[in-house]
């Protein structure tokens, strides 16, 4: 029988000449990008019994061979933090970064919003809100106190005018309801949720067409100025002229930010001591 049968990890044999030092290393980007979960890696170093450097914070912009991270401690756990570590600031600061250049192309004249939610692990959603919000979008779609009705609530509550009802006790609330033109038109649901106390509007077909008779709908109630236009379904970079043009006033992205590249980071092993 091989003498390595009974070993419970290959590397406790791998580095056993190593017993008694330290390894040195430090996660690095391989590419440009926007920094966030950075403190969620840095955590789990301390966890795993390594001590931790900063060196660059989440919100910084990183170019490639920027260090972020430097770890010290044993070979068999630095091995262990680089299959831990990497990933809880990879994925993140891709979808900071990708939440960034939206922000930055919209340049103020329609607010991003991060979405998705539903779709992603209630593990990770923490991780994935605190990167869109280094990127500069929002994480919702208004400021509390908010109700959100969106479709399902919709059709559980028997249709937008029984579900606004049975809310309008909460007027102090913010009022956002999803529109997807299945009760009536979208010009005519329109006016029947500004009526009812909807203050965000929000067209979830993704056909950029439909914001036209939202808008239309709001001139003619003369509440232009005080109900949002939002829209969702689809959106990618590149979208976001038309739409403006269009009328929408907020936007919510859910794959564009969430299924972003993640930044390409490596660990290096600098020093054994």
């Amino acid at each position: 029988m091989n003498g390595l049968a009974d070993v419970a990890d290959i590397r406790d044999e791998i580095f056993r000449g190593l017993e008694g030092r330290e390894v040195v290393a430090t996660i690095r980007a391989a590419e440009p990008g926007l920094l966030a979960g950075v403190h969620v890696a840095a955590e789990r170093g301390l966890e795993l019994g390594l001590r931790v450097e900063i060196c660059l914070e989440d919100g910084d912009s990183v170019a490639h061979g920027d260090a972020i991270l430097r770890v010290v401690g044993p070979a068999k756990t630095v091995t262990i933090a680089e299959e831990n570590l990497i990933g809880l600031i990879a994925k993140p600061s891709g979808i900071a970064t990708a939440t960034r250049q939206l922000v930055e192309e919209a340049d103020g004249r329609i607010r991003i919003v991060g979405g998705a939610w539903k779709k992603v692990p209630s593990e990770t959603k923490p991780l994935v809100r605190h990167a869109v919000s280094v990127g500069g979008a929002n994480g919702r779609m208004a400021e509390h106190p908010m109700i959100y009705l969106d479709k399902n609530y919709v059709r559980m509550l028997g249709g937008l005018r029984d579900a606004l009802e049975s809310l309008a006790h909460l007027d102090t609330h913010q009022k956002v309801v999803q529109l997807m033109g299945e009760e009536a038109t979208l010009f005519e649901e329109t006016q029947l949720a500004v009526s009812l106390g909807a203050t965000t509007v929000f067209v979830d077909t993704g056909v950029p067409a439909d914001i036209k008779p939202v808008v239309e709908a709001l001139d003619a109630l003369g509440v232009r100025e005080r109900v949002t236009v939002a829209f969702a379904g689809g959106v990618q970079p590149g979208d976001l002229d038309e739409l403006v043009r269009l009328g929408a006033e907020a936007l919510c992205i859910g794959r564009a930010i969430v299924d972003a590249p993640l930044v390409d980071l490596r660990l290096t092993v600098e020093e054994v001591r």
